[in-house]
């Protein structure tokens, strides 16, 4: 496929990667009155979506190392956001759930993170917006061709 020679098309990745950054900085200033990292929201958004996950999986779906996601939990399960249950069919596979802590303030969040999408969409036009997240959406099916089906699970929450 031919590159396109359209003007400014070579700072695509740079956009991207920016405006991903600001959005992630409005976004932790928002959040932060909740005392918790960004990884630790990260983590939390992940396990509302998939109640009792395991935290070896978990672990692989954040792409971050097991040890680092023990830490995190257990920080998490220090201040009440979290808690640990031993599997059904396997007692040493520990399978992590939200407490009501947690799920209470992933609503607030979910409010947060529409006034930081619209922040960022602010002028933009419907059909803009749609376009941009449809545009969006082809880029990212495009780079995960061939990728296993958890390795994108964006594409699959944002359809």
């Amino acid at each position: 496929m031919p590159l396109m020679k359209n003007e400014g098309i070579e700072r695509l990745g740079f956009l991207i990667h920016d405006a991903a950054r600001l959005m992630r900085r409005n976004f932790e200033q928002r959040g932060s009155e909740f005392g918790l990292s960004a990884a630790q929201w990260r983590l939390l958004v992940r396990l509302v979506k998939d109640e009792g996950v395991a935290q070896a999986r978990l672990a692989e779906l954040l792409e971050i190392e097991p040890i680092s996601v023990s830490r995190l939990l257990d920080r998490m399960e220090e201040g009440g956001w979290i808690e640990r249950r031993q599997g059904a069919s396997d007692r040493r596979v520990r399978m992590i759930f939200p407490t009501e802590k947690a799920l209470e303030a992933f609503s607030k969040v979910k409010a947060v993170a529409g006034e930081v999408y619209e922040r960022a969409l602010n002028g933009l036009s419907t059909e803009e917006r749609l376009a941009t997240v449809r545009a969006l959406r082809t880029i990212v099916d495009n780079l995960s061709a061939g990728e296993p089906a958890d390795a994108n699970c964006l594409r699959e929450k944002t359809k």
